[in-house]
């Protein structure tokens, strides 16, 4: 798989979280825990930005979900 697949395949996972909890980006944004701009939660959705491993935890904090839920790939496509 290549790098590009597997960041939209995460963003695509972290879009469709956010979204089932009816939460928009500035809603995220404003849960996370530390600073984080809404244009930076834009490009990790599309697949534009390699977020660090700390920023998926901390996405993943304010989404209420594992770490695994969000980055696991198997059943997800881009």
């Amino acid at each position: 798989m290549e790098k590009s697949d597997l960041l939209k395949i995460i963003g695509k996972s972290i879009q469709d979280v956010r979204v089932s909890k009816g939460l928009s980006q500035v809603d995220l944004v404003g849960k996370m825990q530390g600073k984080i701009d809404t244009t930076n939660i834009s490009r990790i959705e599309s697949g534009r930005t390699n977020p660090t491993i700390y920023t998926l935890y901390r996405i993943s904090q304010a989404l209420e979900v594992s770490l695994e839920e969000l980055v696991k790939h198997e059943s997800r496509t881009i």
